[in-house]
C-alpha cells in the first residue's frame, strides 16, 4: 500500500473523502522529511508513519476545528494545526517559540497555499489575543496542568480546549483538575480513539470547555507555571 491510498482510507475511515486535502497532506510530509535532514522536526522519518502517527492521529480533531478560530499552542513540526488547517475551513493560529520551526511552517503554508493558516513566532504566555480563540489545542507539549494554564486564557468563554494525550494520562488528567477550575474550565470529556490504519494504537482528547473568564493573573510566566503548576 502506498502512502496515498493509506491516507486516503484512513481519512475514509474517519468519514472524511477530500482527495485533494489528502494529496496537500502528503506534499506537507514530502517538505517536512526533506527539512528534517538538516533541521530536528520529527523522530518519525517514514512516509508511511507521517500518515499514522501524525495526520491519521491528529484529524479526529478535525470535527472540533471545523468552521472555528483555532490556536495550537506549542505546535512544533505543525501538528495538529497544520493537519486542521488541511484538512477544514478553521483559521488557525500555529504558534511556537522556536522560530526555526516558524519560519519552516510559514514556508509550508506559502507553498502549499494553505491561506487559513498562519504561523506565529511567540511564547504562549506572551502572546496575548486573550479569549480570542474558539477553540485552543495541543499536542505532546508539557503536562496537563501546564498546558491548560498556557491554552485556557487565549479561549472565548463557551469554546474548547483539546489536549491531544496518551491513553494512561488519567494521573495527569486527576492533578490537572483544580487548575482548569481555577482557569475558568471544566472537562466535559475524555475521548479515547483508534488511530485509524495504525495496528491498535490509541490516542486520548482531553475536551475542557471553558465555562467563565480566566481570572487576569493567569497566564504567569512561564518560568513560574513550570515551577508551581496549579
Amino acid at each position: 500500500m502506498t502512502a496515498r491510498a493509506l491516507l486516503l482510507e484512513g481519512l475514509k475511515r474517519l468519514q472524511i473523502d477530500d482527495e485533494q486535502a489528502a494529496d496537500r497532506l502528503l506534499a506537507f510530509s514530502d517538505l517536512l522529511l526533506e527539512k528534517n535532514k538538516v533541521m530536528n522536526l520529527t523522530a518519525v522519518t517514514d512516509p508511511m508513519e507521517v500518515v499514522t502517527r501524525h495526520f491519521l492521529d491528529c484529524a479526529p480533531l478535525a470535527p472540533y476545528a471545523a468552521g472555528k478560530k483555532v490556536v495550537d499552542v506549542g505546535c512544533g513540526a505543525g501538528f495538529p494545526g497544520m493537519p486542521l488547517a488541511i484538512l477544514t475551513d478553521a483559521q488557525v493560529t500555529l504558534l511556537d517559540s522556536l522560530g526555526k520551526r516558524i519560519t519552516f511552517l510559514n514556508e509550508v503554508i506559502e507553498a502549499l497555499g494553505v491561506e487559513n493558516a498562519q504561523a506565529i513566532h511567540a511564547r504562549a504566555e506572551e502572546f496575548g489575543h486573550r479569549e480570542a480563540f474558539d477553540l485552543a489545542t495541543s499536542r505532546a507539549v508539557a503536562r496537563l496542568n501546564i498546558l491548560a494554564e498556557l491554552s485556557l486564557p487565549l479561549v472565548k468563554v463557551g469554546g474548547y480546549f483539546i489536549a491531544m494525550k496518551a491513553v494512561g494520562s488519567d494521573e495527569e488528567i486527576e492533578e490537572a483538575k483544580k487548575g482548569i477550575r481555577l482557569l475558568g474550565g471544566q472537562i466535559e470529556r475524555v475521548l479515547d480513539y483508534d488511530v485509524p490504519m495504525a495496528e491498535g494504537r490509541q490516542s486520548r482528547l482531553v475536551i475542557v470547555k471553558k465555562v467563565r473568564e480566566t481570572p487576569s493573573k493567569y497566564p504567569r510566566r512561564f518560568q513560574k507555571i513550570s515551577a508551581q503548576p496549579l
